[in-house]
């Protein structure tokens, strides 16, 4: 979601004062270093969080609760993937369990651009190999991207918190009152109800009078009409991502290793069928490394790489349409045909709003949920001062839209480097405006995963034939017409020039904003249907690949192999809610406690919640009190991060999660 509010919108320097100058000369020293791997991110991270580390520091563990004497030791648990589901799922299950998680990215607690709101189209526009986010580009000729770093999408996402349908839930099977008691559990560690812009309100007012109501208020909870979600930035602007939900997990019986690349899952193929036994990885200095599970029959892998990266490892691993995988001689484990197919990607269409002066920084808040088939968001302004403009915006910002002028077979990662360096030299008031955007929910358009070589840090080939079915066109027109009638409404009459645009000029300048490989038509202003394929773009809300009753079972447990499971977005038919986020996170958890119970019964002790005191946990009982962070056995700490005023209780303990010492993490209880 967040690509739209790059490159538009003035300065917000006045508004931080000296605290934002000094955050801003930081970020730039910072981003201006990150083509090289940031070491001493990886050390703070170790620092905080003890049991993160580099993956060149792997050695099994000393002992495994379901190992015998004289064995070999090593996990209960590999999660292959460190991401919006992995985190939670790993925490939970390190109550009872060794686990070992194993990320391809790094850490992102000392990441300046996945950490502030103001620089999260940075972390975008930065292509390089140790970046947060992959850019890739689907066959269809859309840019998109994929996380690759601790905390998975929720370190590069808008940061829009909300719930799925209650109609989603029971389709999909699961227990509701484990997922209500799930929820929770994440929401009250690291999700934050945000402040509407005047932006945010304007589009709130306008969906109202376009009619998507009634109006819901604030709610995490999927309803029709207008409301306004949660956040996982907190009021200061610091975003919480899901890797610090590993804030609860027991340290003693975890290892998470950043910079671990796993290549392929290892079976035992001497049985009735295959077991999954271990992984190879590769660390980040190019050395191989293998994490074996311990012989309990209920030890497990657990694949949570996200929806592009976990049918890319089942293919990789030999799990995949037996013709594919022989085609790159890759030993067949399991022949299934359904492995990376009906992969689908909600198609996003925005249209460009240009106001009267320089509106505040907004990402995704309030949200028009629609009986047409389509959500309605919005965001605004740009983080950054504004002789940052001429820095760096990203793929989809104002300037990159110059690539409009290329034949779209030449719009290559050099092209994009190229308009960095000697774009043109835009005026300020070109930043000046919002986005609103269209999402069409559950797309019919479905496409496919496949392997073009076995290289696993490179892409898979994607392809998601955006708009090849009707429906989702019709779709896309109704959302169109819903933009049309709010940005023509009394309610933004004082903060737009929209009265003296006519609606094929705006068109015209969304078509520029709207930047992908497909070539444009005449009519692309003329006929919403042309509009709508040719100005596709991506909400990063890609799913399926993995799906249950073809890939895995109800219990995620992958058909036909043993002590393998795939928990993530991958298993889903639809993307949940208007923003998956928050049930991704929510599925971490609800299969750690699922697992938990089925292996130790009433004896697991373990509930969806979180205990009393929300944010202040056994793992961080403290609070902040003129700046100082109290422990509570009674020593302080002074704060280092930005300054506090009047925190809550409840508010000192987010942060502690993150700036609590070793010592006090090591002595913790975690409580799930």
């Amino acid at each position: 979601m967040a690509r739209l509010v790059i490159g538009y919108g003035g300065s917000a320097a006045a508004a931080f004062g000296y605290l934002y100058a000094f955050v801003w000369i930081t970020i730039h020293l910072l981003a201006a270093s990150q083509g090289a791997p940031d070491e001493s991110s990886s050390h703070r991270a170790e620092y905080r969080y003890p049991f993160v580390g580099p993956a060149s520091s792997f050695s099994p563990p000393s002992s495994s609760s379901a190992a015998s004497p004289g064995e070999e030791s090593a996990y209960d648990y590999i999660i292959v993937g460190g991401g919006t589901a992995g985190c939670p799922l790993a925490a939970t299950l390190s109550r009872n369990y060794t686990v070992l998680v194993l990320e391809r990215g790094g850490a992102p607690f000392a990441n300046p651009n996945v950490t502030f709101m103001e620089n999260f189209h940075i972390s975008l526009a930065d292509i390089s190999p140790t970046s947060a986010s992959q850019m890739f580009i689907s066959t269809d000729g859309v840019f998109n991207s994929r996380a690759r770093v601790l905390g998975g999408g929720t370190c590069i996402n808008a940061g829009f918190y909300t719930r799925a349908s209650a109609s989603f839930i029971k389709k999909v099977g699961w227990d509701a009152k484990l997922v209500n008691e799930s929820y929770p559990w994440i929401e009250k560690q690291i999700v934050f109800q945000p402040q509407p812009s005047l932006w945010q309100k304007a589009v709130r007012d306008g969906l109202l009078e376009a009619g998507v109501s009634p109006f819901n208020g604030f709610t995490y909870d999927h309803k029709y009409g207008t409301k306004v979600g949660g956040t996982i930035f907190d009021r200061f602007g610091r975003r919480h991502t899901a890797a610090e939900l590993l804030a609860s997990a027991n340290p003693e019986k975890i290892d998470v290793l950043v910079h671990a690349t796993v290549q392929k899952i290892e079976f035992d193929t001497t049985g009735e069928r295959p077991k999954a036994t271990g992984v190879i990885f590769k660390d980040e200095k190019g050395i191989i490394h293998r994490a074996t599970l311990s012989k309990g029959p209920k030890s497990e892998i657990i694949v949570s790489s996200g929806a592009i990266g976990s049918p890319q490892l089942l293919l990789l691993s030999g799990i995949g349409p037996k013709a594919e995988l022989e085609k790159l001689n890759i030993s067949v484990v399991l022949d299934n045909e359904f492995v990376g197919k009906d992969v689908a990607d909600n198609p996003l269409n925005t249209i460009y709003v240009p106001t009267n002066g320089p509106v505040k920084q907004s990402l995704i808040a309030t949200v028009g949920i629609t009986k047409k088939g389509v959500y309605i968001e919005a965001s605004s302004g740009f983080g950054q001062s504004s002789d940052s403009i001429r820095w760096d915006h990203g793929i989809a910002s104002a300037e990159i839209g110059q690539l409009s002028t290329i034949p779209p077979k030449q719009r290559t990662h050099e092209a994009i480097h190229h308009f960095r360096r000697s774009k043109r030299s835009l005026p300020h008031e070109a930043f000046f405006g919002g986005f609103i955007l269209e999402k069409v929910a559950m797309p019919l358009s479905k496409g496919q995963i496949s392997l073009h070589n076995t290289n696993i840090d490179d892409n898979p080939r994607i392809t998601f034939n955006y708009f090849s079915h009707p429906a989702d066109v019709a779709r896309c027109v109704d959302g169109i017409r819903i933009i049309e009638r709010i940005v023509r409404s009394k309610h933004f009459a004082n903060l737009t020039t929209i009265d003296r645009e006519t609606n094929e000029r705006l068109l015209n300048m969304s078509v520029r904003a709207n930047v992908n490989l497909l070539p444009k038509h005449t009519n692309d202003t003329r006929s919403l249907e042309q509009f709508c394929k040719d100005t596709v773009i991506t909400i990063w809300h890609y799913h399926g690949g993995c799906h249950v009753g073809r890939v895995v079972g109800p219990d995620y447990r992958v058909f036909g192999v043993g002590s393998l499971r795939v928990v993530d977005g991958s298993t889903f038919y639809d993307s949940p809610g208007t923003n998956p986020q928050a049930t991704v996170m929510m599925m971490g958890r609800y299969m750690g406690v699922k697992i938990l119970r089925e292996r130790l019964g009433k004896a697991a002790g373990v509930r969806g919640g979180v205990a009393a005191g929300g944010r202040s946990s056994a793992l961080c009982n403290g609070s902040y009190n003129n700046n100082t962070l109290v422990i509570s056995n009674g020593q302080q700490q002074r704060h280092m991060g930005m300054p506090t005023k009047g925190n809550r209780r409840t508010s000192a303990a987010a942060l502690c999660k993150i700036h609590c010492f070793c010592w006090q993490r090591r002595k913790a209880v975690a409580t799930v």
